[in-house]
């Protein structure tokens, strides 16, 4: 199976290392139905596109949630986590959303990534086999330590909560 997308195999060298901090090592694995590993698709993309691994086409009825396989297994190092993203096309063109997006993967899980899906819209949706259905951006996280208090610090915003700012 090859290391990049067929798309960005298409592109050749566009896809060359982006000037910037040196790439965050991610090893991954490819259960035997995935189409293909998460790629980039441009120079200064921020999100690496994942396929569906599904082995038949998978319908999304509106106002259902599915989750789409993808065959990939990762080992995100400590520190770091994978957001799982909607993709903005598939909101534009079809109404088609991650429902607690941005989804996490811990750097401990070493499951298969699923990609939930859900159908906004007002028309069935069909996954096929190598259909680009999210996309990951890795982020640093930080470990906190909470600690217990009587009183908070007072700010200008104080309690202010949604759309306390205005429209």
């Amino acid at each position: 199976m090859s290391e990049r997308s067929p798309l960005a195999e298409s592109r050749g060298s566009a896809l060359a290392q982006a000037p910037g901090p040196a790439p965050v090592p991610v090893r991954y694995s490819l259960d035997p139905h995935a189409f293909a590993p998460p790629a980039y698709q441009t120079e200064h993309a921020a999100g690496l596109d994942v396929y569906a691994a599904v082995t038949d086409p998978l319908p999304i009825p509106p106002g259902t949630v599915v989750a789409v396989p993808t065959g990939v297994r990762l080992e995100i190092p400590p520190g770091y986590e994978a957001q799982v993203r909607p993709r903005s096309g598939l909101a534009l063109r079809h109404a088609i959303g991650i429902p607690n997006g941005p989804g996490t993967i811990d750097a401990d899980y070493r499951g298969e990534l699923h990609v939930l899906l859900i159908n906004f819209g007002t028309e069935p949706y069909v996954v096929h086999r190598g259909d680009r259905v999210a996309q990951l951006v890795f982020a640093q996280v930080a470990r906190v330590s909470l600690a217990a208090a009587a009183d908070l610090s007072e700010t200008a915003r104080g309690d202010g909560g949604f759309g306390h700012s205005g429209r």
